[in-house]
């Protein structure tokens, strides 16, 4: 979300071209997507408490090193042609920023509140969830001042640098533990449901390796769901405000629909978290599957003050169903043994389809002056995928079945 304020600063910087940029993020961004099964295996031997410390702390570096994207890419230019040194320069900062903050830290965080809880997963899941649709909302217009009020993007970059190692890093150390059983605790503190639960999602048989995760056909509905999430709202926030453009919308008010959007994405995460644990999670998956539906006609037809409605429910529908789903449905599905290698393949999708959505969208643009093909495509995925959710039952009924 914070690169959408920053996308048209460093095609004037770099002087690289919009579809170049989103080739250099896709890239990247699909470069670190590849490392995160292997992060995740990392992620089940060292622990959430050291991977969430060593993974704040690479961000923090990180991007000290995109504040200095500029004068590396014309110092590289001396030697070699000056686009193609832009292009390596500001893709491998876009490969180091998606594989720490956006891929391991955001598993990380994901898996450990998975871990401790169980019964009050969707409500933890919730909470964290106020917190992070707001952060999403705030950030293009929060870095957008900061960025004026520092002197430029290159000042921004260094103080949400110095920020994330002298706050961020330290609070992971002060409060991430593994799991509560290392601590003689419990999930949940040893608390039980005061009335015993009916839904078959609710009972852990047996733990899945990761083979047997991915050879499970709703793992896969739930993945490209998100999959499909991730790539629509990197795509329309990377290009919001050439979209603005597109439609003759202002920044200023383009920009202000993000508070909307998370006040709806709270009240879903909120609802979500709280009726998890009585419905069937495929249920809750095609309510998902229909607000990203909604979210791309919105988009279509954004010039028209009827669709603005529905791009700002169904942007929020999808995002706090997106923020709740991810962290109940592996451990609830798959149980916790083996969950960062699980989650290493779920997050490497989403992060690669973050990576292809600027691109599809640039290239779009570019060949056709308009988004409007792109977003067409966009409705049908989703519309496909609220069809199969319905066959998308948890894999311990089976155990039980047989």
């Amino acid at each position: 979300m914070g690169f959408t304020v920053f996308t048209d600063l460093l095609i004037k910087e770099l002087n690289l071209t919009r579809v170049e940029l989103s080739l250099a993020y896709c890239l990247g961004t699909v470069a670190s997507g590849l490392t995160l099964p292997w992060l995740g295996k990392i992620l089940d031997k060292w622990g959430e408490r050291k991977m969430a410390v060593y993974s704040v702390i690479a961000t923090g570096i990180i991007l000290f090193y995109l504040a200095q994207t500029g004068p590396l890419s014309r110092a590289l230019g001396s030697v070699i042609p000056a686009g193609f040194a832009a292009f390596l320069v500001i893709g491998l900062g876009f490969y180091l920023v998606r594989a720490a903050a956006q891929g391991v830290l955001s598993m990380t965080c994901r898996n450990v509140i998975g871990k401790w809880f169980d019964h009050q997963r969707g409500i933890a899941l919730a909470i964290s969830g106020i917190l992070v649709s707001f952060a999403y909302s705030f950030a293009p217009r929060g870095l957008d001042w900061l960025i004026q009020k520092s002197g430029g993007h290159q000042p921004a970059w260094t103080a949400m640098g110095i920020g994330t190692l002298a706050i961020m890093a330290p609070l992971a150390w002060l409060l991430f533990r593994d799991q509560p059983e290392d601590d003689g605790l419990k999930m949940d503190n040893g608390k039980t449901p005061k009335k015993k639960h009916d839904n078959p999602d609710m009972h852990i048989h047996r733990e899945f390796s990761r083979e047997e995760a991915m050879g499970d056909y709703s793992f896969w509905i739930f993945n490209l769901t998100f999959s499909f999430y991730a790539l629509y709202s990197t795509a329309f926030t990377f290009h919001i405000l050439s979209l603005g453009e597109e439609y003759n919308i202002d920044r200023e008010h383009i920009l202000s629909l993000f508070v909307p959007i998370a006040a709806t994405s709270v009240a879903t995460n909120l609802l979500f978290g709280a009726i998890n644990a009585k419905l069937r999670l495929k249920t809750l998956l095609l309510v998902m599957n229909l607000g990203c539906l909604s979210a791309a006609l919105g988009m279509l037809y954004l010039d028209h003050p009827s669709a603005v409605p529905a791009y700002v429910l169904g942007n929020g529908i999808a995002s706090g169903g997106f923020v709740s789903l991810t962290g109940i449905v592996l451990p609830r599905f798959y149980g916790r043994k083996h969950l960062g290698s699980i989650s290493g393949v779920n997050m490497a999708c989403m992060v690669i389809a973050s990576g292809l959505g600027p691109l599809l969208f640039g290239v779009c643009h570019h060949y056709a002056d308009s988004y409007q093909l792109i977003l067409i495509a966009s409705a049908f995925i989703p519309a496909a995928l609220a069809l199969l959710s319905i066959r998308a039952n948890n894999p311990q009924n089976r155990i039980t079945e047989t």
